[in-house]
């Protein structure tokens, strides 16, 4: 998945901030367990991608996140024997012993379903729509050297692909048979190290470790760094405070336990309208 910049709200909002914002949504399904709040953070997600223009990256993250979420509902009810109603008896089965289905269990592997989707969406929301170069910016003010050692690393991995792409391509060319993987492995890890040589020479020569660190540019706060930003911390109170105050509650053993009522309502409602409430503003988003 490769960061492109495009004319959307949540683009125009320094790292910082998106980083905040995502980083919130993946709080929300982390903290409660609760299916109706979990399936309001997978609707504000999936309505932000779509609102800020990375729904073909979110749909191919949800290709693997979803086939992981099932196998994630699969396997809780037949590795986990708490719950008193039970739904179906295998039988004794060798590997595990007496396997008995019970509907708790059955219905909580499908919230830790839920929720390895909607974490995995709300990572493939931050790497879609914060600039991954700016984030390392963020860490130029802890160690300047470090961050500039990260950004050559990361722009390096599309070039290291392609050399394997096009050692594997020439080798399959020839009349014998080809090389084994790990000559491939070893060829592109030699040119890697011979192409930092290249890339550390190159630093020297312009001066790069004696040159006196760059200022701090400070960049104004604009509309939608403070809409994002608010959304965020009004998103991570709403899961704290209907956690901590019972609204969220959510049980599954050994009965299932859920708190149903307008205030669950009113309170996944809130989380999805603060996160989507900052895309209503789209004046200065660029292009």
């Amino acid at each position: 998945m490769i960061y492109r910049r495009r004319a959307s709200p949540l683009h125009a909002t320094r790292a910082a901030v998106g980083c905040a914002y995502c980083g919130a949504l993946a709080l929300a399904s982390l903290w409660s367990d609760d299916p109706l709040l979990l399936g309001a953070v997978l609707a504000a997600v999936v309505a932000a991608g779509l609102l800020a223009g990375v729904g073909p990256q979110l749909g191919a993250a949800a290709r693997f996140a979803v086939p992981l979420a099932l196998l994630v509902a699969l396997v809780n009810p037949i590795v986990t024997r708490d719950g008193l109603t039970v739904i179906a008896r295998a039988g004794e089965v060798p590997p595990l012993g007496r396997l008995d289905i019970t509907l708790e269990a059955t219905v909580y592997g499908g919230v830790l379903g839920l929720r390895a989707l909607v974490v995995i969406l709300c990572f493939a929301l931050y790497a879609a729509a914060v600039d991954p170069d700016e984030v390392l910016r963020l860490f130029r003010r802890v160690s300047f050297r470090s961050a500039l050692t990260a950004t050559l690393a990361t722009r390096m991995l599309p070039v290291l692909a392609r050399d394997a792409r096009r050692l594997a391509d020439a080798q399959r060319c020839r009349a014998h048979r080809p090389a084994p993987r790990l000559a491939i492995v070893r060829a592109v890890a030699g040119g890697s190290l011979e192409r930092a040589v290249d890339v550390a020479a190159t630093l020297e020569v312009r001066g790069y470790g004696a040159a006196r660190r760059p200022p701090r540019a400070r960049r104004p706060w604009s509309r939608h760094d403070l809409a994002f930003a608010v959304a965020a911390g009004a998103v991570a109170l709403l899961t704290v405070g209907a956690s901590v105050s019972g609204l969220a509650a959510f049980e599954p053993y050994p009965a299932l336990e859920l708190e149903t009522g307008p205030g669950p309502l009113a309170v996944a409602a809130a989380i999805v309208a603060c996160a989507l409430l900052p895309f209503a503003e789209r004046r200065g988003i660029g292009t």
